[in-house]
């Protein structure tokens, strides 16, 4: 079993939403809950305040207490090495994880790293009151310590009553932040239940751009029902317009997070309601694979020609914009995570926390006595688990592996099939032979990460 290690990055869920969207599986709480007499988001925020508390302790317990790291310098747009967002409550699968090296390992002789990222994810964390996310940052910074150039992003919609005051997260330390644009189609944010138009994107992203935010990254959706190809690319280029420095492009994909038995006490999602269902009953038969492919393709291309670097199966970035904090999941380095539904990997345990609200307060915030953790479940990764992952994860980057990664009894079979499909391809970084996916892999990757697992 690998030797665990303190964590390089901390992701805090904050679930709630205005509404909710049907293609999202997501842990989210909408309507009622999220806003008006009965919303339950002050006690979430405290009790989310306090489960930082509860795993720092641990932490110091297991590795010593942290550098505080210095002096902050809020007005950075993220560091040069960054690495890029999707899901990022933290892995629920082997498409994301924690360490293959000794970067975050802790020196015996003074304080542990502090952080290199922090990641408010949802939900829609831009509907926490500016006091809260200052709150949350000053524990962050005093229990874990942040790098002097920490990455700090949060997630956001861009529709004008849930962008909330960028300016204010900027001064509580955010330098990055993600809209949730999903398209640039009017029609289609419709269909998709969205709450935003296209101008707002556009105005969202100005709006960042003067509260000082350096780094900026819009999500988008392809596979859409009723989307063409030319639809596609329109988006595309509408998004490109308003120079963005990071893309996120996700096939949209319809999961059914009951049938997959992620759902229940401990289960790290919530069960699919019955109009979600039915929406995605019809949109699933709305979605064709070669489609979805001819605009994978159609993306790389435009995006390859306009300077962008696809350094991730589904990310792009501006040189320097790379997210860090989500390559520190394919990258496979700890990370602690905080909330409902998040995942924390400290190299050797996968953990998480069960996806319901109420259970997760009432753990936090007793009403006598100073509380638990919260309620949910962990896996100890076994050796063989660990290298199908380090595989699985290190190929979702534009660098692939090693090739010597090839001769290990246990993948061979599966990087030889890949070779022979047209799926990998070699080649030369640094000096260091390596095998890397081809477009043809990245269509078909999931066939080749099957075979390693």
């Amino acid at each position: 079993m690998s030797t665990p290690l303190p964590p390089v990055a901390l992701y805090l869920h904050l679930p709630f939403c205005v509404a909710h969207c049907p293609y999202c599986d997501f842990v989210v709480y909408a309507g009622g809950e999220a806003r008006g007499p009965r919303a339950r988001t002050e006690r979430l925020y405290e009790a989310v305040g306090r489960e930082l508390e509860m795993r720092a302790d641990a932490l110091d317990e297991r590795f010593g207490r942290p550098d505080s790291g210095g002096p902050r310098r809020p007005d950075k747009g993220g560091p040069t090495d960054e690495h890029g967002p999707t899901d990022e409550r933290g892995p629920r699968r082997p498409d994301k994880g924690g360490p293959t090296d000794e970067r975050g390992r802790t020196d015996e002789r003074g304080p542990r790293r502090p952080l290199d990222s922090v990641y408010f994810g949802g939900g829609t964390p831009s509907l926490v009151p500016g006091e809260w996310l200052e709150r949350l940052m000053e524990t962050a910074q005093r229990r874990y310590g942040l790098a002097r150039d920490a990455e700090v992003t949060l997630e956001a919609n861009p529709g004008p009553d849930e962008r909330g005051d960028l300016a204010g997260f900027a001064a509580a330390g955010v330098n990055r932040v993600s809209f949730g644009a999903q398209s640039m189609n009017g029609g289609e944010l419709r269909r998709l239940g969205r709450r935003h138009s296209p101008e707002d994107v556009a105005t969202a992203v100005a709006e960042a751009r003067a509260a000082g935010l350096g780094s900026v990254n819009l999500d988008l959706l392809y596979d859409v029902p009723g989307q063409t190809i030319a639809g596609w690319e329109a988006t595309l280029r509408a998004a490109l317009e308003l120079r963005p420095d990071h893309l996120s492009l996700y096939a949209l994909t319809l999961d059914d997070p009951d049938a997959e038995g992620l759902t229940g006490e401990t289960g790290d999602h919530l069960p699919t309601s019955s109009g979600a269902r039915r929406w995605r009953e019809a949109a699933r038969r709305e979605q064709d694979d070669d489609r979805a492919a001819e605009q994978y393709r159609l993306a790389s291309d435009l995006l390859a020609g306009s300077g962008w670097r696809g350094y991730e199966i589904s990310n792009w970035a501006r040189p320097g914009h790379e997210s860090r904090h989500n390559l520190t999941y394919w990258e496979r380095r700890p990370y602690e995570a905080v909330g409902p539904g998040s995942h924390a990997f400290d190299g050797a345990v996968r953990r998480w926390n069960g996806a319901a609200l109420q259970p997760y307060i009432a753990a936090l915030l007793p009403a006598a006595g100073p509380g638990v953790v919260p309620p949910g479940d962990r896996e100890v990764i076994s050796p063989e688990t660990a290298a199908a992952e380090r595989s699985i994860l290190a190929l979702r980057l534009d660098r692939g592996v090693p090739a010597a990664w090839a001769d290990e009894p246990s993948a061979a079979g599966a990087f030889a099939w890949g070779r022979s499909s047209g799926l990998l391809e070699a080649v030369e970084l640094d000096g260091e032979a390596r095998l890397r996916l081809t477009l043809r892999g990245r269509l078909l990757s999931n066939e080749l990460f099957e075979r390693l697992l």
